[in-house]
């Protein structure tokens, strides 16, 4: 326990506090993907300077990396790095929550069902979920399997006291092994959203966020070949406040947002948008310097022509510090463009 009895890792109350806070005020929370140790410190050290509270995300990708390429076990992976953030995010004067990112059918098993039992088994001990929110993305099944699929996950997540995020329709570009075209379809339309509070309710079944389609992609692509319209946001919140009675009823979440412009940030902020993902930008900005640095010292840290290099110089602490620092900047930057800059919970 930190700052005045507060944990550092979230608990599903302040989570929920930290959500409605965020809607209310009109900003979002970086959610910064992880995979080690070294850029969970640079994604906490990026949220205490900015003094925003945070959302630290871990793929299948990353949890399977995280998990060793021995066994390259997704669960092993996504639980060390939890109970390790659960020790280190104690010294940053801020509050994270954790989640896991993109998870689709196939990979339910292998992820987020055995963590969501992990959880399941610490409350029924009075203990916090180990995670705060699990990640569906049923994006490539039919609308009606995604929203099947999402009442299950939605009510074993609520039983644990955790928050799922759904994805019902495409983000365009690659993440993780799955992919769609960037087309027509990466739009969603009132009938979906509504489609989508008939099946999970509107907060009575669980509270769930909602990975809304409005023209994302992944990676980050050239001017001209991503036409965003987050103003689509506010169609989807009013044609479904019309139809169940309940003002601004989703929680949303910008995937896709590296390379996004000011403006259609501000846009999908005022239109209900909490959280939004980081991880090409992050990814960018932690291996820059790395580069930088093995170019300016390849003689040091290459034994070149026989010659013993420079320690000092391929040290992994020497170029992981510049790697730390420069993700952490690009965190900073982000909670300055999403207005959580300042809005940590005292």
């Amino acid at each position: 326990m930190t700052r005045s009895g507060q944990m550092p890792i979230a608990t599903p109350e302040i989570y929920n506090e930290m959500l409605d806070r965020a809607k209310a005020g009109k900003f979002a929370y970086p959610a910064i993907n992880v995979t080690s140790s070294q850029t969970l410190h640079a994604a906490l050290r990026g949220f205490a300077e900015a003094e925003s509270d945070g959302i630290i995300q871990i793929s299948t990708g990353g949890a399977e990396f995280l998990g060793g390429q021995y066994s390259k076990d997704m669960v092993t992976g996504a639980v060390a790095l939890a109970e390790f953030a659960h020790i280190v995010a104690a010294k940053y004067d801020i509050t994270v929550a954790l989640h896991t990112d993109h998870c689709p059918k196939d990979k339910l098993d292998g992820y987020v069902r055995p963590l969501l039992d992990i959880s399941a088994e610490r409350v029924a001990k009075g203990e916090n979920p180990l995670f705060q929110s699990h990640m569906w993305d049923g994006s490539a099944e039919t609308l009606a399997d995604n929203l099947a699929i999402g009442q299950e996950l939605l009510a074993k997540a609520a039983a644990a006291k955790i928050i799922l995020e759904v994805e019902i329709t495409p983000t365009g570009g690659e993440e993780d092994g799955v992919s769609h075209e960037i087309n027509d379809e990466l739009y969603t339309t009132v009938d979906d959203a509504i489609r989508t509070a008939e099946a999970l309710g509107l907060g009575e079944k669980g509270r769930y966020l909602l990975a809304a389609s409005f023209g994302n992609v992944h990676g980050v692509y050239k001017p001209g070949n991503v036409v965003l319209r987050p103003e689509l946001l506010k169609d989807l919140q009013e044609g479904v406040a019309e139809r169940f009675g309940k003002a601004n009823p989703f929680d949303f979440v910008f995937h896709g947002g590296s390379g996004s412009t000011a403006e259609e940030i501000s846009t999908a902020l005022e239109n209900g948008v909490v959280k939004m993902n980081l991880d090409t930008d992050t990814q960018y900005a932690f291996t820059r310097p790395v580069a930088d640095h093995m170019f300016k010292n390849y003689d040091g840290v290459l034994k070149v022509d026989g010659e013993v290099g420079s320690k000092k110089t391929y040290d992994p602490r020497t170029w992981g510090k510049l790697a730390e620092a420069s993700m952490a900047k690009r965190v900073t930057e982000a909670c300055a463009a999403l207005r959580s800059t300042g809005t940590k919970l005292k």
